[in-house]
């Protein structure tokens, strides 16, 4: 197990830590959240993402590019459309991760905990 937090780099003082703060960086922005949480279900085009997230295409192309060049998303093209998707999973568990802790300070039981509840009971 201690092997796995140091290949991972999950220790105090590995070389990740500033490329993680990277991360949560291109992340503090609610369009990108709101990106990541549409693109949870499959590839979009922009038009979608642009609907979905209620921001011009165009807003939406510039958001697209950083977090092509963070690696949080990767495209296919298919004649002229361009579909974008996650990279992989951990930009989307990141961010549900985030609204889960944003609802634990609200007080309370937070909704995830009830959705956990139900399913158990």
């Amino acid at each position: 197990m201690d092997a796995d937090n140091l290949i991972c780099g999950r220790e105090p003082d590995s070389q990740y830590v500033e490329l993680a703060v990277e991360v949560f960086g291109m992340l503090a922005d609610a369009t990108r959240v709101r990106i990541i949480l549409a693109l949870r279900g499959g590839e979009l085009p922009v038009n979608q993402l642009a609907d979905a997230v209620a921001k011009s295409p165009a807003a939406v192309s510039q958001h697209l590019a950083k977090l092509r060049l963070a690696r949080m998303v990767s495209t296919r093209h298919e004649g002229t459309r361009v579909f974008y998707r996650l990279e992989n999973e951990h930009a989307s568990q990141l961010v549900t991760d985030a609204i889960f802790q944003a609802e634990h300070s609200l007080g309370g039981t937070p909704r995830h905990h009830h959705a956990q509840n139900e399913a158990g009971a």
